[in-house]
């Protein structure tokens, strides 16, 4: 299964409870915070189209588009069925892979071409999605025992610029969690800063005088 700790900013690969890897993610901005909840992998998108949410069109693209009429063009973007839409490429704010997992939230993980911001050590710089540092190696992964996708054509496909969507013949379950406290495998307490102030509300809440 796959866990994304969010105030540690970090995706964690384990099978049969054994830590495989991990690596950075990236997660959302304190007004754009990241979802807790569990679902599947069951898909994933090589070289993605990035179908801009309308929140982020009102707020951000279209008072872009009015200072500069050029703006959708130098930014690879275009109008298609009634919707924006950022074209497959180097530039695209998912990268060249995106892993889906269907939930009521539209979270998903992708890859990212803001790679310094990886190495940032408070990693809250997305709009709610979580962004993988090493997202090849997540895709590599999770096709490893389908003799149909190996290295070398995944590579292609996160290349192509061309849309491509797989499913997954073996889904694997994916938790978001919210831990600020843990002790780790070498019996050491760690403790990570509550980003979206969700520890004084809860301590609010267990010492509450009924």
């Amino acid at each position: 299964y796959l866990m994304v700790n969010i105030p540690q900013f970090q995706l964690l690969v384990y099978e049969h409870d054994s830590l495989m890897w991990k690596c950075n993610v990236v997660v959302g901005k304190e007004i754009h915070k990241t979802a807790i909840f569990q679902g599947t992998v069951r898909y994933i998108v090589f070289s993605p189209y990035w179908n801009v949410p309308s929140s982020i069109l009102n707020k951000e693209i279209m008072p872009a588009l009015r200072r500069n009429p050029n703006y959708l063009e130098s930014h690879d973007m275009e109008w298609y069925d009634g919707r924006l839409r950022q074209k497959p490429g180097p530039e695209n704010a998912l990268g060249k892979v995106k892993f889906l997992f269907p939930n009521n939230f539209k979270m998903y993980l992708h890859d990212s071409p803001s790679k310094s911001l990886f190495e940032q050590e408070k990693r809250t710089f997305s709009h709610g999605c979580i962004r993988v540092q090493e997202a090849r190696k997540l895709a590599v992964y999770l096709l490893r025992n389908d003799k149909n996708w190996p290295e070398s054509k995944i590579d292609d496909a996160m290349n192509s610029q061309k849309e491509q969507t797989v499913t997954l013949k073996e889904p694997l379950p994916v938790s978001i969690v919210y831990f600020t406290a843990w002790v780790d495998r070498e019996g050491r307490i760690n403790f990570r800063d509550d980003i979206y102030q969700r520890d004084s509300r809860l301590m609010e809440a267990l010492f509450a005088k009924k």
